[in-house]
Parts: C-alpha cells; sequence; structure tokens
C-alpha cells in the first residue's frame, strides 16, 4: 500500500512539490529518440528528491515493449539500503512524441505523468530524464556505476535544460 500511495505522488508531482529547474528555460526532449533501444533495464545513477521516491535505493526502471505506441515500466527499490525490502509498482507509457512519454500506472487510474527523455548517449548507455514542470528528473545508465566523464556530460544536458544539477541525490546500489 505504501508503495501505491508513493507512485500516486508521482501522478501529482506536475501539482505539488519542489522546483528543480528554471521553467522559463525551454526543455527539449532527444528528437532521434529509438523507444525500442531504451527497452530494458535502467539503474538509477541520481534523482532530485521527489517525495514518491523517499527512502528508495538500488532503484531500476525495465521497460519492455507493447506495441508501436505503448511501453510497459516497471520500477523497483530498495527501502533505505540495496538490502533492504523490494517495492515495485509497474504501468505504462504512452509515446507522445519523440524522446516524450506520458506514464501511468495501474495503481493510479486516470492519471498520466509526463516523462521526457532529454537525452541518451548513442549507444543508448546513459540517458537523462526530466519533466516540463521541473519536479523530477533523473540521470539512468545501464550499469549501476558511470564514469566521472559521462556524469559531467548528464549534467550539462540537465542544465542545459535548466536542472540545477547541485540538487541530484546519488543512488546506492
Amino acid at each position: 500500500m505504501r508503495l501505491v500511495l508513493a507512485f500516486l505522488a508521482l501522478a501529482l508531482m506536475t501539482a505539488c512539490g519542489t522546483v528543480y529547474r528554471d521553467t522559463a528555460t525551454p526543455i527539449a526532449a532527444q528528437a532521434d529518440f529509438d523507444p525500442t533501444r531504451y527497452l530494458g533495464t535502467w539503474y538509477e545513477i541520481a534523482r532530485y528528491p521527489v517525495r514518491f521516491q523517499e527512502g528508495c535505493t538500488a532503484t531500476t526502471a525495465t521497460y519492455g515493449l507493447i506495441d508501436d505506441d505503448t511501453v510497459s515500466v516497471l520500477n523497483r527499490c530498495r527501502d533505505g539500503s540495496p538490502q533492504g525490502h523490494e517495492r515495485q509498482i509497474s504501468g505504462r507509457a504512452a509515446i507522445e512524441g519523440p524522446g516524450q512519454l506520458r506514464v501511468s500506472f495501474s495503481s493510479v487510474p486516470f492519471v498520466r505523468a509526463p516523462y521526457w527523455v532529454l537525452w541518451v548517449d548513442t549507444d543508448y548507455q546513459t540517458a537523462v530524464v526530466g519533466v516540463p514542470s521541473g519536479k523530477a528528473g533523473w540521470i539512468l545508465a545501464r550499469t549501476p556505476q558511470i564514469s566521472d566523464a559521462t556524469r559531467t556530460e548528464a549534467e550539462a544536458i540537465l542544465t542545459a535544460n535548466g536542472y540545477d544539477p547541485a540538487a541530484l541525490i546519488d543512488v546506492a546500489h
């Protein structure tokens, strides 16, 4: 039940919460985004603090193809530490445009939250995700750690989209 309530906050993040980006700065999803290359498991490297992920460590997101316009979503995390109790929630993401998805979870019907892929490297190994409201954002990778150079590149993408990288928190795996 706690996880359901936590992810309800995801749907409500556009209505309340801290804003981590200057919303006067235009936000741009990656124009040549390929959803099929994005499928699979991503590790959360860093995120902006959001209530629905409070206490989450060892966080992953796994995406699968449902059809040409829809992707399955399975979010998992460990409560408090990488050895903590696993929490998970499943949902769907509708592809609304290049790099622009709208996520919904079955436990939170009728609410769909924006999920924009702002950048993904050419090998689809590292990604930066944000939301137009600036109330959430993530650095994701195919592995639990990334190099300092890759982290710097990801933070530069956040900065270009109006985000403040200083507010990121690192995720333990």
